[in-house]
């Protein structure tokens, strides 16, 4: 075989990722408990300014609400105390079961504390609090990225909290509804200048519809995915459980592409565009790329997901 797993990483080599995203979380994770809370309570009052943030569904939010509720009956000392245990991944029976929510449960239940921490209800940042130097600095770098960066930052700062998970025996992730796919007359079919490939068009049309049992039919059987800043998923059993618990609801607006032939029948595929999250306000879009490697039969073998380092990446299909 030509192509192993290693090897498919490395197509298009010079794609350009938003590596300021993993680095500014390492600085994040380096701040006290206190400063990380506080930043967060900062960060998500300075984004409002400019990034809407949708309030979640009553479906997702089911699991967080016993949860919540309990949270609310606490005095503010305790609620403090739960929020700098989630920081500090800290062994509570809140943090193993934080830790077994999708991310959309997570941002839903930070969404609401948020929610309660401005009407008084939950304990909220002191009056006249200033952020330490450090947590300040990360703030600031934080506002000189460009909005997509921004919202995968205050994503994965809230996502990494909790107990850690590879301490758990018998995890059993919470799984949300399932996600319907989008009636068949509703569908929209995205256009790739320079992309006529029907496995990656399908790939786009059928993410868009939340189709997720017919997209993993476009992989091959030890296909892999990387989602940005992570290390592959390998396997179509996996993959569909990353699809249906991390990307319903995503608008993929793919804009331009270049196709490539490779050894023994493989093609190389490379799409850049915007993705919409269901998060955020309709005008935030992400600067994203694929990198596809399918083989002989047109299955895809391995895709790479990457946020961007710029806009101007968009226009960045150089092998």
């Amino acid at each position: 075989m030509p192509f192993t797993l290693n090897s498919a990483r490395n197509i298009f080599p010079n794609t350009l990722s938003a590596n300021a995203v993993p680095a500014l979380i390492t600085r994040f994770n380096q701040l006290s408990a206190e400063d990380q809370l506080a930043w967060i309570w900062f960060a998500y009052l300075e984004m409002g300014k400019t990034i809407t943030v949708a309030a979640p569904g009553a479906a997702n939010m089911q699991f967080a609400e016993p949860t919540l509720d309990e949270i609310k009956q606490m005095s503010f000392q305790e609620q403090s105390q739960v929020m700098c245990d989630l920081a500090n991944h800290a062994d509570t029976p809140i943090c193993r079961t934080y830790a077994t929510w999708t991310p959309n449960i997570k941002l839903g239940f930070w969404y609401r504390l948020g929610e309660w921490m401005e009407q008084g209800i939950v304990a909220p940042i002191p009056e006249g609090y200033k952020l330490s130097a450090n947590a300040n600095a990360v703030l600031q770098t934080l506002i000189g990225l460009d909005s997509g960066q921004q919202i995968t930052v205050l994503r994965n700062t809230v996502v990494d909290m909790g107990f850690d998970t590879s301490k758990m025996n018998n995890l059993t992730r919470v799984s949300e509804p399932v996600v319907p796919p989008t009636e068949m007359s509703k569908r929209t079919k995205v256009a790739i200048a320079g992309v006529t490939n029907p496995t990656v068009l399908s790939y786009m049309n059928l993410l868009n519809a939340n189709d997720f049992d017919e997209l993993i039919k476009l992989f091959a059987v030890d296909g892999a995915l990387q989602p940005p800043f992570e290390r592959p998923i390998v396997g179509k059993d996996a993959v569909l459980k990353f699809l249906k618990e991390e990307c319903p609801n995503l608008k993929l607006a793919p804009e331009r592409g270049v196709s490539e032939p490779a050894e023994d029948g493989y093609t190389q595929l490379k799409v850049t565009g915007k993705v919409q999250t269901p998060w955020f306000g309709a005008g935030v879009g992400m600067n994203m790329s694929w990198r596809f490697l399918l083989n002989s039969e047109n299955k895809i073998f391995f895709v790479a997901i990457d946020l961007l380092a710029s806009p101007k990446e968009l226009l960045n299909l150089a092998r």
